[in-house]
């Protein structure tokens, strides 16, 4: 017999290193570049970390591409900021820019700010024209921008990772600091043992302005991982452009409405901008509107529209939230899913949702212990005893039977939802030294009230084993009413107990499992669900702190 023909076992570090180290992600996009070679350049629509390597090669053709790739590696980070904002006058997007930028730390960039920059035969070229004409050649604002991303500072950013000190726990955790004041209150603080970590980004403001702009920016090979348009009414944007006033010193931009500086300072060097009177505004947002319905289609799976028609935080937000999502991709991936949450808060029925939707294998701790314990295995005959004196059974075995259902081939390929497991910061260091870590983590938070609310108000019935609850599914008579039997483990005091050790530790488990999604589980379960559902097909945002 040929044993090749046999299923392989595949030990469950492989597809752990696969995903962690995106092995999975640059063969993906290596299939999606070969299929596209004849495209000449895509519209952004493949992956982001492995992408811009694939598609610089494409575009430059080297004659040799082992040395071009060791360069662009060593100098590049494709998983940094790359964002473009469109929107039309008074749209509010310079702002939403700047806002942007000192939140992520990248670099702004601006036809002005381009057009400024020093020791550029190129600039001086464009400043020379734009004095002439009020206008930037396609072609020459393109060769700014390329040459404007080449320096250092446009490539990479200097992020400061401190060791912090759980308080709870002792235990020593790095968090990552991306805020310049954060940085130097850090290190006026007494951070001394930090390491510094490069990363950059950049932010295109108003750019590209045509669709001859969009096409020339791709085909230089600069492609933005986020694309995001500001839209508002004419009537409410000439409304705004009209009140705008702009600070010379710093380019705030301000209203005499709807923004204006408390400072008298600030109020006398306020300037009034060329070029923003009703007719002017009027002219410049049907220029506006005849070109980005051109744009929009070179950007068709990074794009995300955000109404500019409400307050300006809102609106920065919602930038925000987009610009830190990362883009979903045909990539193999396999769900390893924890669920933790208090006694009551759902755990069990969103576990078998999971596994009934995605064919996840459903893993229950306390179902395993106790199934240990039917077989009569090894393992079962050193829980028994715990069992019978209703004590808790040690992390050690408890491990040892989570370890062998974990290895088993349907949960190395199907995937797994575990519930009941870890249950304080220790449990999580032991079982995240095993190798088995959850690649999503859900915290399903229920009010106190409502778990009180669930629990003790089950009963059951003791001849026909049906399940009812006093509030939401009622005993339809009287006679299977007398006869209802609480569980001793819903009692109230039982319950407080459960729910009042679950918060003991919860804090530290949330700081643990930094990437970990909350979700308010006191709503309909299959709303809840729909949350779940989406936090495990949908890439993990980035978190800045």
């Amino acid at each position: 017999m040929d044993a090749t023909t046999d299923p392989h076992l595949i030990p469950p570090e492989m597809p752990e290193y696969g995903e962690a180290n995106h092995i999975f992600e640059m063969m993906q996009v290596t299939g999606a570049s070969l299929l596209s070679r004849d495209k000449k350049v895509a519209a952004g629509d493949r992956l982001p970390r492995y992408q811009n390597l694939l598609e610089q090669l494409l575009i430059h053709q080297p004659q040799d591409p082992i040395p071009f790739m060791i360069e662009h590696l060593s100098r590049d980070n494709d998983n940094v900021p790359k964002i473009v904002i469109l929107g039309p006058p008074a749209s509010g997007k310079t702002t939403i820019a700047m806002w942007l930028c000192k939140h992520l730390n990248s670099n702004l960039l601006t036809m002005e700010n381009l057009m400024a920059k020093e020791f550029s035969n190129l600039a001086n070229e464009a400043m020379n024209h734009y004095q002439r004409f009020k206008t930037v050649p396609s072609r020459l604002l393109v060769s700014l921008i390329q040459e404007r991303l080449k320096d250092e500072d446009c490539i990479r950013r200097i992020v400061l990772i401190v060791p912090i000190l759980l308080i709870s726990t002792r235990r020593p955790r790095e968090v990552e600091v991306t805020s310049i004041k954060s940085q130097l209150a850090m290190a006026l603080a007494g951070f001394h043992h930090h390491r510094l970590v490069s990363e950059e980004g950049w932010i295109l403001d108003g750019i590209p302005e045509t669709r001859e702009q969009a096409l020339m920016i791709q085909t230089v090979g600069i492609m933005p991982r986020h694309v995001i348009v500001l839209s508002a009414p004419d009537t409410v944007l000439i409304e705004r452009n009209v009140g705008k006033r702009i600070d010379p010193h710093t380019r705030e931009i301000y209203h005499t409405t709807f923004d204006w500086p408390p400072e008298p300072e600030i109020q006398d060097r306020l300037v009034m901008p060329e070029g923003i009177s009703e007719l002017e505004t009027a002219e410049k947002l049907m220029e506006y509107h005849r070109n980005i319905v051109r744009i929009l289609p070179s950007y068709p799976k990074i794009l995300k529209v955000i109404s500019s028609d409400q307050p300006c935080v809102d609106v920065f937000y919602q930038a925000l939230t987009y610009a830190q999502t990362n883009h979903r991709s045909n990539a193999p991936f396999t769900p390893r899913v924890l669920l933790c949450g208090p006694v009551g808060s759902g755990k069990s029925l969103q576990a078998a949702l999971l596994a009934q939707k995605y064919g996840l294998v459903n893993v229950c701790c306390g179902q395993l212990l106790k199934g240990a314990v039917a077989d009569k295995s090894n393992l079962g005959a050193l829980i028994q005893p715990f069992f019978e004196k209703k004590m808790a059974v040690p992390d050690s075995i408890i491990l040892k039977v989570l370890t062998q259902r974990l290895k088993e081939r349907d949960c190395v390929q199907k995937g797994w939802v575990l519930h009941g497991f870890p249950r304080d910061l220790d449990q999580a260091h032991l079982l995240d030294s095993l190798g088995h870590k959850a690649n999503r983590v859900f915290f399903l938070n229920v009010p106190f009230d409502s778990v009180i609310e669930r629990l003790t108000l089950r009963r059951t019935d003791p001849v026909t084993g049906e399940r009812y609850h006093l509030m939401y599914k009622p005993p339809p008579t009287i006679e299977i009413q007398s006869r209802l039997l609480q569980n001793p483990k819903d009692a109230e005091e039982q319950v407080k107990l459960k729910m009042d050790l679950f918060y003991r530790n919860s804090a530290d488990l949330e700081a643990f499992y930094a990437h970990a999604i909350t979700i308010n589980a006191d709503q309909d379960p299959y709303t809840v669900f729909e949350y779940i559902e989406s936090g495990i097909i949908n890439p993990l945002p980035k978190k800045i702190i």
